[in-house]
């Protein structure tokens, strides 16, 4: 029998899910507030040498990070997974002898499942596929923004750069996992509770990149990611459209007009099980020829496509449901 929860683990879970939203949508822009604010007070000494120490680790990120297990495994992780919950499944093993490019659907809005999973132990990562190391990579941009820059890199986030790539797959050995939502910021416009659409079919970037290293592809599926807010999806063509794509050509990511179930921004308590797939074996080519990558590519799909429909069922889904490619 499922152990019945107490109200304070239920407020933990809810405050640790809460922090986790607000510092997603305004850590950003208040740790830029901030140093500028502070450039202006008796404190603007701490800023001007915070600026200095940035110019000489500026390309830190692009070079593994600085991963700070000790954050990884802060406890407000462990009540966020319990808020869903989530849970990370493994169909086939990892072989810590080789690299691998892992590619994670759908984005949703905000990739609460690849967040648990791949930039925090709460998941059990290490675990499931001992002797692998984790890095999700995300939004270069962000490595930008002062302060929020340093938090990211200790759980262990990278930017998804060709140099940041390069480095994790070329510069630190064997047995590296990196993580890519291939979707990204268009399929973040898609999420919607009941569908279930991936960005995909023109997104080969990924693959190009595997082959020149020789790093397996391996498909992920996150089911219950699209569930977990309730959002305005603009028709394509729509003014409201047009203008969350200019914003996410200057910007890189798009602004989602979503709601929550409790606060506006709580999500709603939808399980989310994360399945890592079976190993695609990519040979190594230094330089690819598009028929290669194409042929890479449609076997990721079909890849991707099988793990879906193998696992839906278990996952709530009705037998009905289709995987859509965008």
């Amino acid at each position: 029998m499922t152990k019945e929860k107490t109200q304070w683990k239920e407020f933990l879970e809810a405050v640790s899910t809460l922090q986790w939203v607000i510092s997603f949508l305004l850590l950003g822009v208040s740790c830029i507030i901030l140093m500028v604010c502070l450039m202006f007070t008796s404190l603007w000494p701490l800023s001007t040498l915070y600026f200095i120490w940035l110019v000489m680790d500026w390309q830190t990120p692009e070079r593994g990070g600085r991963k700070a297990t000790f954050v990884r495994r802060w406890r407000v992780w462990n009540h966020f997974r319990d808020f869903f919950p989530i849970r990370l499944v493994k169909t086939a093993e990892l072989n810590p002898n080789k690299n691998y490019i892992l590619g994670c659907h759908p984005h949703g809005i905000m990739s609460a499942g690849a967040f648990a999973c791949f930039s925090t132990e709460s998941c059990g990562f290490n675990e499931v596929f001992p002797g692998m190391r984790v890095c999700l990579v995300v939004l270069a941009g962000l490595f930008k923004i002062p302060i929020l820059r340093d938090y990211l890199m200790c759980g262990g986030l990278c930017p998804v750069s060709k140099p940041s790539l390069v480095h994790l797959l070329s510069k630190r050995g064997k047995g590296n996992a990196v993580v890519i939502i291939i979707g990204g910021a268009a399929e973040s416009l898609a999420s919607s509770p009941g569908v279930n659409a991936v960005v995909m079919k023109h997104r080969k970037g990924f693959v190009r990149v595997a082959l020149e290293f020789g790093a397996d592809l391996v498909p992920i599926y996150s089911f219950g990611e699209n569930e977990l807010f309730q959002q305005v999806v603009f028709s394509e063509g729509s003014l409201g459209r047009r203008l969350q794509d200019l914003f996410k050509k200057i910007m890189g990511f798009a602004p989602c007009l979503f709601v929550g179930e409790r606060l506006a921004f709580l999500p709603y308590k939808t399980p989310i099980t994360t399945i890592v797939g079976s190993p695609i074996s990519v040979p190594k080519r230094v330089t690819p020829t598009e028929e290669e990558v194409d042929h890479y590519h449609r076997l990721y799909m079909e890849g991707l496509s099988k793990l879906f429909h193998e696992h839906k069922v278990s996952c709530g889904l009705s037998e009905s449901h289709k995987l859509q490619y965008i």
